[in-house]
C-alpha cells in the first residue's frame, strides 16, 4: 500500500515540476480539487481529445459532433432527473470530521476482497505453473470462492439498498463490516445522508429578475434536446451517433486523488441512437469497441477490465464500466450505457415538442433507444500519465525517470539539440525545427551538457531526439535517439519527417483496433 502511495506522489510531483498540470490559483494557496493544465498537460490533453474525436467521429460515416453550451434552460435537468435525483451518498467520521462517500467506502472494501483472491490465485498459479486453469481454480478452491461470493454479495446489497434509498441499510453495511476512518480508522459514523451535485447560478442583468440556472453535471443532456436538429439537417439514418467532448461541473463534496475526481472537468461522450429492440446489440457492440480503443494505446491489457453495474441508474436497462488499474487501485475510467428512450420521452413530455424518428422502411415514427459511452478526459490522462510515469535501472548501474507516453500522445514528438552552442550548429538545427514544425509539435533545446538534455526529454516524454553535431556540417546527418530503448541512430535530415511520422501518426496507432 505504501508503495502505491509513493507511486501516486510521484506521479502528482512530476505533473507539477514538468508542466503538465499546476494546483488552480496557487499563488492564494489554490482551490481544493481544481487543476490547471500546464504547457505540456494541454499538450497531453489536447492529443488524447484528439484521439478519441478521431476514433469515434471521423473514423465512422454515421457519428457527428456536437458542441452544446454549458448553460441549458433549468427545466432541461428537471426533465433529466438531475434536480431530484442527482445525489451522492454521504456519510461523516464524527472523530475526524471528515466526510466519505458511503458507496465508495463499501466499494474499496469489497476490493481488498477481490485482491485477496487475487493474491490466491497468483500463489496457485507459480505453485502449478503452465497447467493452472485459473477459471477451475475459482469455482473450486473454498478460499477463492469465499472471497468472490462474499466481494459479490456486499455489492449486490449495496446495489438493492441504494436503487431503493434505503440509506439505513447503507450504513448498517459499513457497520457490518467494521469498515473505518482509512485516515484515523475511527469507526463513529454519522447516518448517510443524500447530497445533489449540481452547482447553481444566476442568469439576468439583476437580482430581482434573475433566472435560476445550473452549470450542467454532464454533457449528454446537450446531445439529446438537438436530437432532432442534428438528425434532420444532416439527414441521419438509424443508427447513427452524435459526439461531444466538453466541461462539466459537479459540487463533489469528497473530491480526492488528484485529478480523478474534480469539481471542474471534462468528458467526451457519444450517444448512439438505435431502433427499439435492438439496444443489446449495439451495447455490446460498443463495449468491445471502447475496449479495443484502449488498448491500442499499449498501457497493458492487464490494467482494463469490466465492472457490469449491480445498481442501475434510473435512465438504464444495463451498464458497465471499464475500469482501469489508477495508482490507487481499480476505478471506472469509462461508461457504457444502454439509457432506453427515458431521456428522449422525458424531453418530449417536460418540453411538449415530439423527439421522434420518422423511418422510411416502416412508414411509423418511433423514439430511439439510446447508447451512451461516457470517458472522463482528465481520468484518461491520469491513467496515460501514471502508468507511462516509469523509474529505470540502466545497464551501468544509473538510473533514469522516463515518461513512456504513446508517442501518439505525447506533447512534443521531438526535440532538436546542437551539440555545441557554437560553429553553426544552433542555425542547422532551427532549420530542422522550421521544417517540422509545419507537421509535429518540436522543440528546441541547448541548455546544459547532451546527456542531461537527453534525460530532461526523457521525463517530459519526448519520443525523439535529434542532435546536430560537426558531422552535420559536412554530410547532412543527425543523430536520432529513441527515447524508449535510447538506441540511436545516424540519419538523413531529410529521412526525418518520414521517422518520426511512422512512430506518432494516429493512422498507425489505429491500426492497433483492427
Amino acid at each position: 500500500m505504501a508503495k502505491q502511495e509513493d507511486i501516486f506522489k510521484n506521479v502528482v510531483s512530476h505533473a507539477k515540476e514538468y508542466g503538465f498540470i499546476f494546483p488552480s490559483s496557487e499563488i492564494y494557496d489554490g482551490l481544493s480539487a481544481v487543476y490547471d493544465y500546464a504547457q505540456n498537460g494541454v499538450e497531453l490533453k489536447k492529443n488524447i481529445r484528439e484521439y478519441w474525436w478521431r476514433a469515434m467521429v471521423q473514423m465512422h460515416d454515421n457519428i457527428v459532433g456536437l458542441d452544446a453550451a454549458i448553460l441549458m434552460h433549468p427545466t432541461t435537468w428537471k426533465a433529466s432527473g438531475h434536480v431530484d435525483a442527482f445525489n451522492d451518498p454521504l456519510i461523516d467520521n464524527k472523530d475526524s470530521k471528515k466526510r466519505y462517500r458511503a458507496d465508495v467506502l463499501i466499494e474499496d472494501y469489497a476490493e481488498k476482497l477481490n485482491l485477496k483472491a487475487k493474491k490466491e490465485i497468483e500463489k496457485a498459479h507459480e505453485r502449478f505453473g503452465a497447467s493452472f486453469d485459473e477459471d477451475q481454480y475459482k469455482t473450486t478452491n473454498p478460499r477463492v470462492m469465499e472471497y468472490l461470493a462474499k466481494e459479490r454479495e456486499i455489492l449486490e446489497r449495496m446495489g438493492r439498498s441504494l436503487g431503493n434509498g434505503d440509506l439505513e441499510d447503507v450504513k448498517a453495511l459499513i457497520e457490518e463490516l467494521e469498515i473505518a476512518d482509512p485516515e484515523t480508522g475511527s469507526r463513529n459514523w454519522t447516518e448517510v445522508r443524500q447530497f445533489n451535485l449540481m452547482f447553481g447560478t444566476k442568469l439576468g442583468a439583476s437580482a430581482d429578475t434573475a433566472m435560476d440556472l445550473y452549470l450542467r453535471p454532464e454533457t449528454a443532456q446537450g446531445i439529446f434536446v438537438n436530437f432532432l436538429n442534428v438528425q434532420k439537417t444532416g439527414r441521419m439514418k438509424i443508427p447513427f451517433g452524435i459526439a461531444q467532448t466538453g466541461k462539466a461541473f459537479r459540487n463533489e463534496i469528497v473530491a480526492r486523488q488528484f485529478i480523478f475526481r474534480m469539481r471542474e472537468f471534462e468528458q467526451m461522450e457519444m450517444q448512439f441512437f438505435v431502433k427499439p429492440g435492438e439496444e443489446m446489440k449495439w451495447y455490446e457492440y460498443w463495449k468491445e469497441a471502447r475496449l479495443k480503443w484502449h488498448l491500442s494505446l499499449g498501457l497493458g491489457a492487464a490494467n482494463y477490465r469490466f465492472h457490469d453495474h449491480e445498481k442501475l441508474a434510473h435512465y438504464a436497462n444495463a451498464a458497465a464500466d471499464i475500469e482501469f488499474n489508477f495508482p490507487f487501485g481499480f476505478k471506472e475510467l469509462e461508461g457504457i450505457h444502454s439509457r432506453t428512450d427515458f431521456d428522449l420521452k422525458a424531453h418530449e413530455q417536460f418540453s411538449g415538442k415530439k423527439l421522434q424518428y420518422f423511418d422510411t422502411e416502416t412508414n411509423s415514427n418511433y423514439v430511439p433507444y439510446v447508447v451512451e459511452t461516457s470517458v472522463g478526459l482528465d481520468r484518461m490522462f491520469l491513467s496515460v500519465f501514471a502508468t507511462s510515469l516509469q523509474e529505470e535501472t540502466l545497464e551501468d548501474g544509473s538510473t533514469r525517470t522516463v515518461l513512456r507516453l504513446p508517442s501518439v500522445l505525447a506533447p512534443t514528438k521531438a526535440a532538436v539539440l546542437p551539440l555545441v552552442k557554437k560553429d553553426g550548429l544552433p542555425e542547422v538545427a532551427q532549420s530542422i525545427i522550421d521544417d517540422l514544425k509545419w507537421d509535429f509539435n518540436v522543440a528546441y533545446d541547448e541548455k546544459d551538457a547532451v546527456g542531461r538534455r537527453y534525460r530532461r526529454q526523457d521525463a517530459l516524454g519526448t519520443p525523439f531526439c535529434i542532435t546536430v553535431d560537426h558531422q552535420t556540417l559536412e554530410d547532412q546527418t543527425v543523430t536520432i535517439r529513441h527515447r524508449d530503448s535510447m538506441k540511436q541512430d545516424r540519419v538523413k535530415i531529410s529521412e526525418l519527417k518520414t521517422i518520426i511520422e511512422n512512430e506518432v501518426s494516429i493512422k498507425n496507432w489505429f491500426h492497433k483496433m483492427v
